[in-house]
């Protein structure tokens, strides 16, 4: 350590624990999924997707650090503490008991373990594995020790060792070339598509809601507070740099995959018959172990920023308690299954990630505006808008409810880009100019 920086060994530690809170069982599948999605679209598509599944991460890591909030709360308190209310439960019950934890075990028993057992053995199965599964999260983070150790020294190496296997062998003896026919969605438009499977990994969701957990790592490594925005940046590029280049290789071999298998309903289907092909049953049980090994070190990231981030906006409530609260309802929604969990965890996204980029945006950018509450307000109020038309556009059953479509049709002809995805664009950029006005204008004019 020198002038309150970290070393080379502390930066590669500190880039460890990153990957490994971020890494988690979305980062697996939906690449593979995509490739399969995409064919020979493969590059704008991967293009798409590694701009939402690392930059967009990265980002919200740097603002969470900039603005020096405590937690996810104070980082949206700008709007209003309604708002700031909303936020932190949305995010942490997206990122928490509702959608990303119950995925973890999900897509490693899905992927791993439901090919080995008998049909009527799956729901006892799934049962068993989650629960011991989030049990051991609950016990490795109840004491609220420094999980640096744990996930930056131990779980990572042994998650990157297999999966560099796999690359090597799916590399050297590919399944297919890189030519296959690609879906509808991805011969139209394979770069938002793209991005808009990106949304399902949650990552800027997560980083938003867990990155004060980071923050904390660095100034425990004995960083000056100075200093900190800058170690997490250099640390955070390393991790971004290795997670894109394994987003490109799972969405290559995505692609190859359909030289020998169908494309799948799941990435985490897809990733079992590649694993299953190469190395039989012996390989599922080895995707066990390395979907266990990603997904683990993600838990237990967020099950701590959980607790920490819930017992600071309710502190009649301790840390345990809602360690407990994200450890029952993880495991009651994983057991409802991945493909309900994926399904009603899209529209969801839809709606909430305009609002993280928008946050993101706004908090990278807040010296210039000196952090007026106006800015914030008038941008998040447009965002709005196209927010909730996202959210119902994508919803499951929209194709049975007449006036819900007649909505989204409307929608999609007022607001620019919306038929992409990208409507929250303009809506966004038009309420900061209208804050920034307003702010500037009641500089000049009011005392």
């Amino acid at each position: 350590m020198e002038k309150g920086r970290l070393s080379f060994s502390k930066t590669i530690l500190l880039a460890s624990l990153i990957f490994g809170i971020f890494f988690g069982a979305g980062n697996l599948i939906f690449p593979i999924h995509l490739g399969q999605l995409a064919g020979s679209h493969w590059l704008w598509a991967a293009v798409g997707f590694i701009l939402t599944g690392t930059l967009v991460p990265y980002l919200a890591i740097l603002a969470v650090s900039v603005t020096k909030s405590d937690d996810l709360y104070e980082l949206a308190s700008p709007v209003s503490r309604g708002f700031a209310l909303f936020i932190v439960i949305a995010f942490h019950l997206v990122i928490g008991p509702l959608f990303a934890t119950p995925r973890l075990p999900a897509v490693a028993f899905e992927s791993g373990i439901a090919p080995l057992l008998p049909a009527a053995w799956h729901g006892v199965g799934m049962l068993i594995y989650s629960a011991v599964f989030f049990g051991l999260a609950y016990l490795l983070t109840v004491q609220e020790k420094d999980i640096t150790a744990w996930i930056g020294k131990y779980l990572n190496p042994l998650f990157l060792i297999g999966l560099v296997l796999l690359f090597i062998v799916a590399f050297v003896w590919p399944m297919g070339d890189l030519h296959p026919v690609a879906t509808a969605a991805y011969q139209k438009d394979a770069f938002s598509a793209g991005f808009m499977e990106g949304y399902n990994t949650m990552d800027g969701i997560g980083l938003l809601t867990v990155g004060v957990t980071i923050v904390y790592a660095v100034r425990g490594l004995g960083v000056l507070e100075q200093q900190t925005s800058k170690e997490i940046a250099r640390a955070g590029a390393l991790s971004v740099l290795v997670e894109a280049i394994i987003y490109l290789i799972l969405i290559l071999m995505g692609v190859m995959s359909l030289g020998k298998v169908a494309g799948s309903d799941n990435g985490g289907v897809a990733l079992a018959q590649i694993i299953q092909y190469y190395a039989g049953k012996p390989g599922l049980i080895l995707t066990v172990i390395l979907i266990t090994l990603t997904v683990f070190t993600t838990a237990m990231g967020v099950f701590q920023a959980f607790a920490q981030d819930m017992e600071a906006i309710f502190p009649q409530y301790s840390y345990r308690f809602w360690l407990r609260v994200i450890t029952i309802g993880s495991l009651v929604v994983a057991n409802l299954g991945l493909t309900t969990i994926i399904a009603w965890s899209v529209p969801v996204m839809m709606l909430l990630y305009p609002y993280t980029l928008a946050l993101i945006g706004l908090s990278l950018t807040k010296r210039y505006f000196n952090g007026s509450s106006l800015v914030y307000r008038w941008t998040m109020a447009l965002v709005t808008i196209p927010a909730v038309g996202d959210l119902v556009a994508s919803l499951p059953f929209l194709d049975q409810q007449a006036g819900l479509q007649a909505v989204v049709t409307a929608y999609h002809q007022v607001i620019p880009f919306s038929t992409n995805g990208f409507g929250w664009i303009l809506p966004g950029l038009l309420g900061f100019a209208l804050g920034y006005g307003h702010y500037r204008w009641r500089l000049r004019y009011e005392v």
